[in-house]
């Protein structure tokens, strides 16, 4: 089969620039590289034709032969196959020369995992914040050999593979000539040292898994799903590297008689017809105790009251919420003979009032919606 143009098959004019030429192959092969085509057949074949191609065009003397002889020059050169690379070695590491190993190990030091935990708190304590102490299951420096991972009276020794580098050099021979690489050394995964006996508590690892006590300060207002983060009290470090953190995440419980609407509170109060008719004074509960509410004459159920600053503080620290009081016309459900005369009575004595009420009045949840809606 003719080979395709190598201009062709970098997607380039005959014109183009060394430049041009090596970005149109660098994208090229990273698109075509059989490590990111696992399933594809072809992506040998294919990575193999513009990796020849960039061999050629990227050497000016090579292009020359082969925009005046094409393909036919450029066998007689010698650089007109890949044969030697069967096994995809070499062309991996010049793949690599180009774009870097993707999954070597890191050789220096290393921050920890951030780890969770969750905190479940009541209204109150969500509303007024508290400080806890949660017990965290997390890897920490190992005591008995201080985090060196040797065993007493011995310590870890340099790596005799890469001289305690934690990387060694390769070179190797390829069509673009001598390409040297640094690579974690597979000997100490880039450690550097070698443990020859390890630590019995630790196994050489120089961590051990344990669970701490950790405070964690939760500040007023926070609700159901905020998150507070504790710096450094997560996974311990590898390599020296520092601790990871501690993500506490927060869960607020259903209060029986409150319900939370951003900073502001809701509640129900239950008042008698006599209350809502002649007004009264009420003990309302509140997050902090009792409170006294005036209700005036005439109040209709349903009716919202506000009192102001009895809400949740703002988490952020920009003043409190209120409280509002929906009050709820509660009917008697027993009366006696007595109490039931003086009802007819006294509804025989409203008479035409008793034709202005409205049965379509709104419902609790409706008024205090419009309430926080203005």
């Amino acid at each position: 089969m003719a080979k395709q143009d190598y201009y062709e098959l970098l997607g380039i004019s005959r014109s183009a620039s060394a430049d041009d030429i090596k970005k149109a192959y660098r994208k090229l092969a990273r698109q075509c590289h059989p490590d990111a085509n696992p399933d594809d057949s072809t992506a040998e074949a294919r990575f193999k034709e513009i990796s020849e191609a960039y061999m050629v065009l990227s050497d000016p003397e090579k292009r020359s032969n082969y925009d005046r002889f094409g393909h036919a020059g450029a066998d007689g050169q010698g650089f007109g196959g890949f044969e030697g690379f069967g096994d995809f070695g070499g062309l991996g590491d010049i793949f690599e020369m180009f774009f870097g190993a993707g999954g070597r190990r890191r050789s220096g030091p290393e921050k920890g995992s951030d780890i969770r935990a969750d905190l479940e708190l009541t209204l109150k304590e969500a509303a007024f914040g508290l400080e806890r102490e949660l017990k965290v299951p997390r890897t920490e420096s190992c005591s008995t050999c201080d985090g060196s991972g040797a065993a007493a009276g011995s310590k870890p020794a340099a790596c005799n593979t890469c001289n305690g580098a934690g990387q060694v050099q390769y070179a190797q021979n390829t069509p673009f000539g001598r390409i040297v690489q640094t690579r974690t050394c597979d000997r100490c995964r880039g450690a550097g040292k070698i443990i020859e006996k390890p630590c019995p508590t630790c196994r050489g690892t120089g961590q051990i898994r344990k669970t701490r006590g950790i405070k964690v300060k939760v500040p007023p207002g926070v609700d159901n799903g905020s998150r507070l983060r504790v710096a450094a009290e997560g996974e311990a470090g590898t390599r020296g590297g520092p601790r990871g953190d501690l993500y506490v995440y927060i869960h607020v419980q259903a209060h029986k008689i409150f319900k939370r609407e951003r900073d502001d509170l809701i509640c129900e109060m239950p008042i008698s017809f006599v209350q809502a008719a002649l007004g009264d004074e009420l003990e309302v509960p509140t997050l902090e105790g009792t409170a006294k509410l005036k209700i005036p004459e005439g109040t209709q159920s349903g009716t919202v009251f506000r009192m102001k600053g009895k809400g949740v503080p703002n988490v952020s620290g920009h003043g409190r919420g209120d409280q509002h009081v929906v009050v709820k016309l509660v009917t008697p459900t027993k009366l006696s003979e007595k109490q039931k005369t003086l009802l007819k009575e006294f509804a025989r004595l409203l008479g035409d009032q008793q034709q202005n009420l409205n049965p379509h009045d709104k419902s609790i949840f409706e008024k205090v919606k419009d309430a926080f809606m203005g």
